[in-house]
């Protein structure tokens, strides 16, 4: 079974009431945990978006105090998917400094993690892309917040592993 195109969708929304919308949201989040935490910002954090961000980096801060440090197997794939958990959350909000704050807190994070992923090739190379990453969308940004961003991606790079 193929799925309608978006605006097709769309155009069927308009014609539905209020009550089905609201039904057609419940049964949504029902189906998968990602929607559920989407609609979940979409009702409640959209409009205070520094305590979202402020959410998320305790979030990754507690999954990084979770990681099981007896090898670099268990480490490796512990930070994939907080790195991967990151990036779900950015998606989530549409703002651009959002990305931007919430990956320089992983990767000034990551480079505080002990023992230090220097050691390991597949780690830094992880740190090194997301750093990159930041260099990218910084010029996507309003040029005070890029100054801003642009200091801290330097201290980061500067104290570089």
């Amino acid at each position: 079974m193929k799925a309608p195109p978006l605006a097709q969708i769309k155009k069927e929304l308009k014609y539905r009431s209020s009550e089905e919308l609201a039904e057609l949201c419940v049964r949504l989040a029902r189906f998968k945990k990602e929607n559920k935490e989407l609609l979940a910002y979409l009702l409640f954090d959209v409009g205070d978006e520094a305590h979202y961000v402020k959410q998320v980096q305790e979030h990754i801060e507690e999954r990084f105090q979770e990681i099981n440090t007896t090898n670099f197997y268990y480490i490796k794939k512990s930070i994939r998917k907080i790195l991967r958990d990151t990036k779900k959350y950015i998606r989530y909000s549409s703002v651009k400094e959002t990305e931007v704050e919430l990956l320089l807190y992983f990767c000034q994070t990551l480079k505080d993690f002990r023992p230090s992923i220097q050691n390991n090739a597949a780690l830094m190379r992880l740190y090194h892309n997301q750093i990159s990453l930041i260099k990218r969308k910084l010029t996507t940004l309003h040029e005070d917040l890029q100054y801003d961003y642009r200091r801290v991606l330097e201290k980061l790079e500067e104290n570089s592993l």
